[in-house]
């Protein structure tokens, strides 16, 4: 092990309250998964346990473990926590289909007396719509996307570590509504139209390629703070951006392209969809 990779497992530690905090999710949504499971078996399968789980250890990866302290000296490093934040975190968790299991996996009282009257809310069910419906996810995902990744937005959130977990949390929440939308978990009830969907998956991979290829081809390094900060690998600034385009480029292209492909076939008529469980009754609550 190098020294500079030494110094940062010396200098790494588990944050507590988000080792916690996934713990403690994990633990609701299993618990959720086995009360359901026994009257829907053939959808909850241990497949979605094992999807739901496996994305909270990836969040996990991503934000608490030694690749948050790899991420402040290399911008590589950091196109692979964003990876993992927006293209894989919020697939697997959808994958889950966690809204269910999350709310059986909960206290009863908690359920009766918060989760309940905060889903039967007018207004927030409202805005709940408007955030889902695809255009503004689509535009929400992209636009965070490219307006985190501006020079001076980028640079302040690595000086400031409030602004730093604030940008975390747009990535991730915004990618949980893109994803949303193509992965459409039950018990949403929502339609989307397959070749809209498509085209949606499309134009956010050209997004994509558009900024990835500028930090591979721009023939300069924009980050001022990987200019400046300690240069523990001794590797060139502009070296590392050209990696970090190329890291961006393919892993979240791949993961945009690959159900983009599977669709294709799917309209093509090569296969058909998979079946969803019945709906629960409209206006009652998913427990």
């Amino acid at each position: 092990m190098s020294t500079a990779t030494q110094a940062i497992f010396d200098a790494w530690s588990p944050p507590f309250w988000l080792t916690v905090s996934v713990i403690g999710v994990s633990a609701i949504y299993v618990r959720g998964w086995l009360a359901i499971r026994r009257t829907r078996p053939a959808y909850f399968t241990g497949e979605r346990l094992a999807s739901f789980v496996g994305g909270m250890a990836v969040l996990w990866l991503a934000i608490a473990s030694p690749i948050d302290g790899f991420a402040d000296t290399l911008l590589s490093a950091h196109m692979v926590q964003h990876f993992l934040l927006m293209s894989a975190v919020p697939p697997l968790v959808l994958l889950g289909a966690p809204v269910v299991p999350l709310l059986r996996g909960l206290p009863r009282w908690s359920v009766q007396r918060i989760a309940g009257p905060l889903l039967g809310l007018r207004w927030l069910r409202a805005v709940g719509h408007f955030l889902t419906d695809p255009i503004v996810a689509w535009l929400a995902f992209n636009a965070v996307f490219l307006g985190w990744h501006l020079p001076k937005a980028y640079d302040y959130a690595l000086r400031n570590e409030n602004v730093h977990d604030f940008e975390h949390i747009c990535f991730l929440v915004t990618a949980l509504l893109f994803w949303r939308v193509v992965l459409n978990p039950w018990p949403s009830s929502t339609r989307y139209n397959g070749w809209m969907v498509l085209v949606y998956l499309l134009s956010a991979d050209i997004v994509n390629t558009a900024l990835s290829a500028f930090l591979a081809f721009c023939n300069r390094p924009i980050y001022q703070f990987y200019i400046s900060g300690p240069n523990l690998f001794h590797v060139s600034p502009l070296s590392d951006q050209v990696a970090a385009g190329v890291i961006m480029w393919v892993l979240n292209s791949t993961v945009f392209l690959v159900p983009a492909m599977l669709l294709t076939v799917r309209l093509a008529g090569f296969s058909s969809p998979p079946r969803k469980p019945s709906r629960i009754a409209s206006g009652t609550l998913p427990v």
